[in-house]
């Protein structure tokens, strides 16, 4: 059987972590794929090959916190003006002026306001999973700790303490993340009326109130069952890299988000639509489309740009894993529209 044309390499470039792990493969225009919670560069494994056979350089990063990128020890290293420094690192470190940006989950995020801040290297921007909203509005803190009343807390609260959900997760990371991906899928979710798993509950199983109790995440995950996209080997991927790097880098990016609020506001940028050509993909069935619906609904004015925002029926949240064609297709569409990118600065393998 004759080598793939375009096979997957592996590559470590200078950037202001340290280091940034990328896989790439393919040549022509550079598609960035920034990934989420708690995955790596492998949540993109169906979009590489589709994107490199296209006609796209496609390049899917390990963030820093995962994988074999950097993890700095200090929390404040991982607010999102670093995050999007990072981008700008490897852009360059590939030899490219400009990129596109695709995103997911919290790669969304750091993909949506990569091209926020600098337009001048972020041509245009899809949205995977959670819609764009602008900088501005409450400390981030003080929205996330009113969820959930007495009795429950919120998953983004309960990740805040350093410490506290890697106790949970940090024995058994393989399970963990089997529960996690199954809470999350559309055909493992649990049923409406079932408990949410986005949320612990205070005071342990029993509830008792008060500020951080001892309820956990994986208590209200799916119990023996498996997403029909994640095999058995995928999950080892994953799992892999976690016990290898623990789950601290991963989870100081929820440890910054006033410190993100902070820097936003205070920059100027509170209320800043996205101006670039720009693309949104959700599942109808994730929790992050029904609670951010007025994002959605905002798209004409913070997403000005926007030439395609779709909702996949029956899908959940993992939606490049999920539904893999279905995404492929859309990304491809919507990259052939976009204006033609200017040629590379140096080689296209970056001089390497």
């Amino acid at each position: 059987m004759p080598p793939h044309p375009h096979p997957l390499t592996h590559r470590l470039v200078p950037s202001p972590a340290g280091r940034i792990h990328l896989v790439e493969q393919g040549s022509g225009p550079l598609v960035l794929l920034l990934h989420g919670f708690p995955e790596s560069w492998y949540s993109w494994r169906h979009q590489l090959p589709a994107l490199a056979a296209a006609g796209y350089r496609a390049v899917a990063i390990d963030v820093r916190g995962y994988g074999r990128s950097s993890r700095p020890e200090d929390t404040s290293a991982y607010r999102m003006l670093d995050l999007v420094e990072d981008n700008v690192a490897v852009v360059h470190a590939l030899g490219e002026r400009s990129a596109v940006l695709v995103g997911h989950d919290w790669g969304a995020t750091i993909a949506a306001t990569s091209a926020l801040l600098r337009p001048d290297v972020f041509r245009a921007v899809a949205l995977l999973s959670v819609p764009y909203t602008p900088p501005g509005g409450p400390r981030p803190s003080d929205v996330f700790a009113h969820i959930g009343g007495e009795d429950e807390e919120f998953y983004v609260s309960y990740f805040q303490e350093p410490g506290r959900a890697e106790a949970e997760i940090e024995p058994d990371v393989r399970g963990w993340l089997a529960g996690f991906y199954a809470a999350l899928s559309a055909d493992t979710m649990p049923q409406p009326g079932a408990p949410d798993p986005h949320f612990v509950t205070r005071g342990g199983k029993g509830g008792g109130g008060g500020n951080g109790g001892d309820g956990t995440l994986r208590e209200r995950f799916p119990r023996d069952r498996r997403p029909a996209w994640l095999t058995d080997h995928e999950l080892d991927v994953y799992a892999g890299e976690f016990e290898r790097t623990g789950m601290t880098g991963a989870l100081a990016r929820y440890r910054n988000m006033d410190r993100d609020w902070e820097d936003l506001t205070n920059g100027g940028h509170t209320g800043a639509p996205v101006t670039q050509p720009s693309l949104f993909i959700g599942g109808a069935l994730d929790a992050s489309t029904t609670w951010l619906a007025d994002a959605i609904k905002a798209y004409p004015v913070t997403l000005p740009a926007l030439t395609g925002s779709h909702i996949l029926e029956g899908c959940g949240h993992w939606l490049q894993q999920e539904r893999p064609a279905e995404t492929n297709a859309l990304l491809t569409d919507w990259l052939k529209s976009l204006p033609s990118l200017p040629a590379a600065a140096t080689t296209s393998d970056g001089g390497h």
